[in-house]
């Protein structure tokens, strides 16, 4: 059993039917029982079965809670809660896209420390230990298996919230590219921009460290060089474990930190319009490039350069280049470039951008943005 050398605190085990060994790598934990977090789509794939019965052969009882939703919310947790609550699971496995781990991290949560998952919005607010858990991403997009935070939705606000904790952090994360192939095209062009986004902002936030940009510069390189080639031939398996293990190391790099402009300018797409958080990425983040590139100009052409097929120097490289290379990822991968054609009303981007303001992940970004600096981003994409 091979896992990667990598400086965090989650073991993460890579390679092609690295799944198969579900059970052996956590067969000596001690753990009796476990319930696997997954939603309706993966379960039709047949994974969680296969996980219940790789745990069942090395004696490790499993049930399934399946009430994971697209963006998870306050209401999903509350659900799975009440089904540990029942079951009385020692291990949590999310076992599907970032949702399905955000989730099994939330219910761990409060089913370890009690209370609502709105007590835990914020850093280091749970008191008692929690479950080991393991994550099982079917997606190369959040890179939620090596972070310390769950990203749930208020149910009734909408308002999405980074609940993060150091005891949330898995204790075993599982990449297996073959549980990607999969994959609807659409899914794997929203989560792959989602996790290039990830390599881009935390190479520049005001928290980037030397640790961080060490994996920053690992993920882009994996990701802008994969991405094509996993939309031109979807069942490239080379390709996929690419994009898995960069928008694993990407989580790494968020881990260390943290995210800018462009996520804080997405969420309030996602709650007012139902935008889905890797289209509304692929939207704003090249607009966010153009505006932190006063600032961030040899950081931005050190990922063009990096980006790029051929030998010219890191001097002829630029921004600009870089955001037409996003650009052109983003076009495709059959996403939309502007707010226009998803509906987006015009008159609202004040309100838009007043909620964007709000976000956490604002504070980190390169340069300071205020109310009016994110209306005229969210212009600049209309």
């Amino acid at each position: 059993m091979d896992f990667l050398d990598l400086d965090c605190p989650t073991h993460v085990l890579f390679g092609v039917n690295a799944f198969e060994q579900l059970g052996q790598a956590v067969g000596d934990w001690g753990c009796q029982r476990a319930m696997i977090v997954s939603d309706p789509g993966i379960v039709t794939l047949g994974y969680p079965d296969k996980a219940i019965q790789l745990l069942q052969a090395q004696g490790i009882e499993a049930t399934l809670f399946t009430g994971v939703h697209e963006n998870p919310s306050s209401a999903d947790v509350i659900d799975g809660v009440k089904a540990a609550l029942q079951y009385k699971p020692d291990m949590l496995i999310g076992l599907g896209g970032g949702s399905s781990m955000d989730c099994a991290k939330a219910i761990n949560f409060v089913y370890t420390n009690g209370g609502v998952i709105q007590d835990y919005w914020g850093i280091g607010k749970a008191d008692k230990p929690m479950l080991p858990m393991v994550a099982i991403p079917t997606t190369a997009g959040t890179g939620s298996e090596t972070q310390s935070f769950a990203l749930i939705s208020d149910a009734k606000t909408h308002v999405k919230m980074a609940c993060g904790d150091k005891k949330a952090t898995c204790r075993l994360a599982i990449l297996d590219p073959v549980l990607t192939i999969t994959q609807p095209k659409s899914l794997t062009a929203l989560t792959g921009i989602d996790a290039i986004s990830h390599a881009v902002e935390t190479m520049v936030t005001t928290k980037r460290n030397e640790k961080s940009l060490h994996f920053s510069k690992r993920a882009w390189k994996l990701l802008s060089r994969n991405f094509p080639l996993v939309l031109k031939n979807p069942q490239n398996l080379e390709a996929r474990g690419g994009m898995q293990l960069g928008a694993c190391l990407a989580g790494i790099a968020i881990e260390n930190s943290m995210l800018g402009a462009t996520h804080a300018l997405a969420n309030p797409l996602t709650a007012h319009y139902g935008i889905v958080h890797g289209q509304a990425i692929a939207t704003m983040l090249p607009h966010v490039i153009s505006f932190n590139a006063a600032t961030m100009e040899n950081d931005f052409a050190l990922l063009a350069e990096l980006a790029s097929n051929d030998c010219s120097s890191i001097t002829a490289a630029n921004s600009e280049q870089l955001v037409t290379f996003i650009s052109s990822l983003v076009a495709q991968a059959g996403l939309a470039g502007d707010l226009q054609s998803l509906g987006v009303e015009q008159s609202l981007l004040p309100q838009l951008a007043e909620d964007a303001s709000k976000q956490w992940t604002k504070q980190f970004n390169p340069r300071t943005v205020e109310t009016e600096d994110l209306f005229l981003l969210y212009q600049q994409a209309f």
